[in-house]
């Protein structure tokens, strides 16, 4: 379908700077843009390729104002990165949804599966499971005894719920995520370890994303819980009794140890890992790679491992750079001490 910079501007309530009637097609990156698609300027570092862009409409912020000429229509919005998020919502919904159930799919006798599911080939849905509406179950997936999924979720291929797991309305679990499986509990009996049993669940609310191979450790009792709007990356660990609060992202490669709990609308950069047994307040910040070993009890931005505050990291990252010369200093200082005493002791 082809939409005018004027219907698009209508629909985001947005203003035309250009030709109202150019028209699009497709989305494209704004330094490999073509005629008929529509790209978008958020960051101002890479206002330089607005320029030379051959996309015909580029979404960008009611502030920004063009250094030189502009070949393509903007489309002046409140938030560029947040319109091009709708649009694309609007362009997946478009797209022909599977529907039905596929005959080699499993669903127990004992199981529901609400109106307007798709179940694909081999997907398999256990005793006493209850699926709600509209939800898409890809083909290979798995889903255990007495699960609960709620509305319009989706389960991708090889997915695994684990039994006795809730998921909630407006999911996403991509391929190779795994909810439910065993926390890694084990005790000490000599010189071997004995697997304590883990007998809780795992509860996913609504609006959460789960990234591919990504896993939720089930809880060694209670729940392990995510809260709404929660979205992980690719292959990130949540271990047992872990709980993370409402609208909190990590990227790939985090690990969260443990009965830690994690506070509202914190961001996780990749590679961070978080001790067990600490808490985190809500708004928190962690730089790639961050390690923290106890609570931080207010909202701040922390890097380096042990994590600190940023801004102290950073001075501590420019002495680190300087710790060559230092030491050369400190070298020809102590022997100019040595040569002092030689003197003094003269």
């Amino acid at each position: 379908m082809e939409f005018s910079a004027q219907q698009i501007a209508a629909f985001l309530k947005g203003t035309v700077v250009g030709d109202p009637e150019v028209k699009v097609s497709n989305f494209s990156k704004i330094e490999e843009g073509k005629p008929g698609t529509l790209t978008f300027l958020a960051n101002p570092k890479y206002e330089h390729y607005i320029y030379g862009t051959k996309a015909s409409i580029v979404l960008v912020n009611n502030d920004f104002t063009p250094s030189e000429p502009v070949e393509a229509t903007l489309v002046k919005v409140e938030n560029a990165y947040a319109s091009l998020a709708l649009l694309l919502d609007v362009a997946e919904q478009t797209k022909q949804r599977k529907e039905g159930i596929a005959s080699s799919a499993y669903i127990s006798a004992s199981a529901s599966v609400g109106e307007g599911c798709y179940v694909g080939a081999f997907a398999y849905i256990g005793d006493g499971t209850k699926v709600g509406q509209n939800c898409r179950i890809y083909p290979h997936a798995y889903i255990g005894d007495h699960v609960t999924i709620g509305d319009n979720t989706t389960v991708y291929p090889h997915a695994t719920i684990y039994t006795g797991c809730v998921v909630g309305s407006n999911c996403i679990l991509h391929a190779g995520s795994v909810v439910g499986a065993d926390g890694f509990g084990f005790a000490p009996e000599g010189e071997e370890y004995k697997k304590i049993p883990q007998i809780g669940n795992v509860v996913i609310e609504d609006n959460v994303e789960i990234g591919a191979n990504t896993t939720i450790d089930r809880a060694v009792m209670d729940s392990t819980i995510l809260r709404r709007g929660v979205k992980l990356d690719n292959l990130v660990q949540i271990a047992h009794n872990v709980e993370v609060g409402e609208n909190t992202v990590m990227a790939a490669q985090v690990g969260i140890a443990g009965s830690t709990k994690i506070g509202k609308h914190c961001m996780f950069g990749g590679q961070v890992g978080l001790a067990g047994h600490i808490k985190i307040a809500d708004h928190v910040n962690f730089g790639a790679q961050s390690g923290v070993i106890s609570d931080i009890k207010e909202p701040t931005t922390v890097l380096g491992a042990p994590a600190i505050q940023a801004r102290n990291f950073m001075r501590s990252s420019a002495i680190f750079n300087k710790l060559p010369e230092m030491y050369r200093t400190l070298g020809q200082l102590q022997r100019e001490i040595e040569e002092l005493k030689k003197q003094l002791n003269k």
